[in-house]
C-alpha cells in the first residue's frame, strides 16, 4: 500500500477537527488518493505538480492539497487541508517557505 505523509498544516488541521464525520470524510478521501492518486486535480501555473482534492460537507467546500514523491515507492504527502476560502493562497505561501 501506498505510504501517506503528512506535512504539520494538514496534520494539525486534521487533528483539531471536532466534527469527527468531516474527520471520517478526510480519511475516506486519503485512502481513495492512495488508491489512486490521479483522482484529485492536478494544478497548474505557482502550484504546479501539485493535486487538489474537494471534499463537499454541510454546504461547505473543504480541500486537501497533496503531492506525490518518488523514492524506493511511490508516498503521498499531504500538504495541507482546509476549507475552500483563502485555501490556494495559503497553500501557495506554505510551499514558499518550504
Amino acid at each position: 500500500m501506498t505510504e501517506v505523509r503528512f506535512l504539520p498544516p494538514a496534520a494539525k488541521y486534521i487533528k483539531k477537527l471536532k466534527d469527527k464525520k468531516l474527520k471520517l470524510l478526510y480519511q475516506e478521501a486519503v485512502r481513495k488518493i492512495r488508491a489512486d492518486y490521479t483522482i484529485g486535480e492536478a494544478k497548474t501555473g505557482d502550484l504546479s505538480g501539485v493535486y487538489g482534492y474537494d471534499i463537499y460537507y454541510n454546504k461547505t467546500n473543504y480541500e486537501l492539497a497533496y503531492t506525490v514523491e518518488y523514492q524506493e515507492d511511490e508516498i503521498i504527502v499531504v500538504i495541507m487541508a482546509g476549507t475552500r476560502e483563502n485555501f490556494y493562497n495559503q497553500l501557495k505561501q506554505y510551499m514558499r517557505k518550504s
